[in-house]
């Protein structure tokens, strides 16, 4: 393995600062960046440690509002009271990445900000994350790929939280030599066609700071739902986050986002438009559930990823009003 330098950030601004180094990558809990390191897929010469900047690993009530520092753990994340009573579709989330001992060390930063999973991709194929020209799962082995918003690149992206923070309508604050800017989550994560390269709209030298959170309305229900090809280790096949506002048996407004099968977290607002001021019946469920896949374009080798879609979809909107 090559050798690098390790530098301990002070603060935000200085962290900026030391990415100006060249070749220089941020560094918080270091599981996917270690993985990438290892594969040969990135070589620095500099890392810019995060941990070391005090209250990034925080979460805190700030008027109507819950703040997340983006260097909280997911084990820390997942076993928080405010969280898991309020925003219980992300305490979910951040409890289902991987195993015990990734999610004591990776960070929410981290999980939202990671490279994806494609074989081709960590094999150091010359695709478009490699700086090539090319998706070899376009005809290759695409049995975890993309059946939404693909093209030119069908990658899914592999994030657990993203769903859950689209769904929650988090907004993400950035920081760069410009200084500092905040985004909604759905417009952080950018598909293929606007950047075949990139996964996100951060800027090379820029930082996933921090995570805000509204203020749940009452009556809201979450959870998050993930299929698994095998127990552990793995990302999702088909994952969908839901935030449900309910009164009494009807849903007054819904927010739904599927993992596993986009490039980016693929929000259903057809969907969510079917569920607001109805009651969710097995009926309605099923009509929910078919309008989920409307759209979706399977590749050769991932055309069961449409019922397992509808069927989650389902499924998991009945389990939510049981």
């Amino acid at each position: 393995m090559k050798s690098f330098a390790n530098v301990n950030a002070r603060d935000v601004k200085d962290a900026v600062n030391k990415l100006r180094e060249p070749n220089a990558v941020v560094v918080g809990g270091g599981s996917d960046l270690l993985g990438m390191v290892k594969d040969h897929l990135v070589q620095p010469d500099v890392l810019v440690n995060l941990k070391t900047i005090r209250g990034l690993d925080q979460i805190a009530a700030k008027g109507p509002e819950i703040h997340i520092g983006g260097q909280i753990t997911l084990d820390t994340l997942s076993h928080n009271s405010m969280i898991r009573g309020d925003y219980t579709v992300l305490a979910e989330a951040a409890e289902s990445v991987a195993t015990p001992q990734i999610r004591n060390a990776g960070t929410l930063a981290g999980n939202v900000c990671q490279r994806p999973w494609c074989w081709y991709y960590r094999n150091n194929f010359p695709c478009f994350k490699n700086g090539g020209s090319k998706c070899f799962s376009i005809t290759g082995e695409n049995q975890f790929h993309a059946i939404f918003g693909g093209g030119p690149s069908f990658i899914v992206h592999p994030s657990d939280t993203a769903p859950a923070l689209v769904a929650l309508d988090a907004k993400f604050r950035v920081a760069g030599p410009s200084g500092e800017r905040t985004l909604a989550a759905a417009d952080f994560f950018a598909l293929p066609k606007v950047n075949a390269a990139r996964e996100n709209v951060l800027g090379k030298d820029e930082i996933l700071v921090s995570v805000s959170l509204p203020k749940t309305a009452k009556g809201t229900r979450s959870t998050y739902h993930k299929v698994l090809d095998r127990e552990a280790w793995t990302h999702a096949v088909v994952s969908a986050a839901m935030v449900l506002e309910m009164d009494q048996q009807v849903c007054k407004r819904a927010r739904i986002v599927l993992g596993g099968v986009a490039p980016i977290p693929w929000r259903l607002q057809k969907v969510e438009a079917i569920l607001a001021g109805q009651q969710i019946t097995p009926e309605l469920a099923a009509k929910a559930g078919e309008a989920a896949v409307e759209g979706a374009n399977p590749l050769a080798k991932n055309r069961y990823k449409v019922p397992l879609t509808r069927n989650l979809v389902r499924r998991t909107l009945l389990e939510m009003v049981a």
